[in-house]
């Protein structure tokens, strides 16, 4: 098989490059498959979109060759970025990407030429790209798009009305489902913290230690109120009192003994308790 893959890679190296767009609602699976893809001289990648929304309005605008579609994101899925795109001229080569098994059987269903499971395996992601290789060397790409086109005519919901009123809708910013700010009282002086800047969060009782940079400030809260408050795309909980910005770790260092370590850019290092270490699969 290994032997294989090299051979279809070296093959790619005289094809020419294979214009990618990756669509996913959680950054650090962008992040692990743009870092994953770079190994791969013959993919270049032109766009990343954060929802369903911008990728067809990508897709249309930038026509790539190929995409690797994250099948479950809020609101406007994979099949729903397909659903639109059908009566463009070009559709892209697909690649679904999904966390869950049950969305497989799905992703043959609709015809792509591929899917990965998350968080990506190397050796898969190889696999996936000489199946997009063989494809495109023997121009199968029209063949293996008009299944998909005919797979997706043929689903009911939502309807095309339904699609346009998701796509015109205003995309909903962090601003306005999570707080920006974090405003913090004391003695009678309010200091006024960036989310953005906030390295790590840990619980002392009811209340939170918010680490920004060099400074600790003190905030009357519980850790569920305060997980309610941040964006989960950002902000995750590493143990039950410790909430870190996944913006902020520099570096993962897993440990023989299953336990894993993140050290912030302002070099604090934090344990990642095993009840958590889903989240280190994200850097993965």
């Amino acid at each position: 098989m290994k032997a294989e893959l090299a051979a279809n890679f070296d093959r790619g190296k005289n094809m020419g490059k294979i214009r990618t767009i990756l669509v996913d609602d959680e950054p650090l699976a962008l992040r692990g498959l743009k870092i994953r893809l770079d190994k791969f001289d013959d993919v270049e990648i032109i766009g990343t979109c954060s929802n369903g929304r911008e990728a067809v309005k990508s897709i249309k605008e930038m026509k790539p060759d190929l995409v690797f579609l994250d099948i479950q994101m809020p609101g406007f899925d994979g099949f729903s970025v397909l659903r639109s795109l059908v009566g463009e001229a070009e559709i892209p080569l697909v690649v679904f990407v999904t966390a869950y098994d049950q969305y497989a059987l799905d992703a043959f269903e609709a015809h792509a030429l591929d899917y990965l499971l998350k968080p990506v395996d190397e050796e898969r992601l190889a696999e996936a790209l000489a199946r997009v290789r063989e494809a495109i060397s023997q121009r199968v790409a029209i063949e293996q798009n008009a299944k998909l086109v005919e797979l997706i005519e043929g689903m009911d919901e939502p309807s095309k009305e339904a699609l346009t009123a998701i796509l015109e809708k205003p995309v909903e910013t962090h601003d306005q489902r999570f707080d920006p700010h974090l405003r913090i009282k004391d003695r009678g002086h309010i200091t006024i913290v960036s989310v953005a800047d906030v390295e790590y969060i840990d619980a002392a009782g009811d209340y939170m230690c918010i680490h920004v940079g060099e400074k600790t400030h003190i905030l009357r809260e519980t850790m569920k109120t305060m997980e309610k408050r941040l964006d989960p795309k950002i902000f995750q909980r590493i143990h039950r009192s410790t909430i870190v910005n996944l913006d902020k770790v520099r570096e993962v260092k897993p440990h023989s003994n299953g336990e894993c370590f993140l050290t912030l850019e302002g070099g604090t290092e934090l344990k990642v308790s095993r009840s958590y270490k889903d989240v280190v699969g994200r850097f993965l």
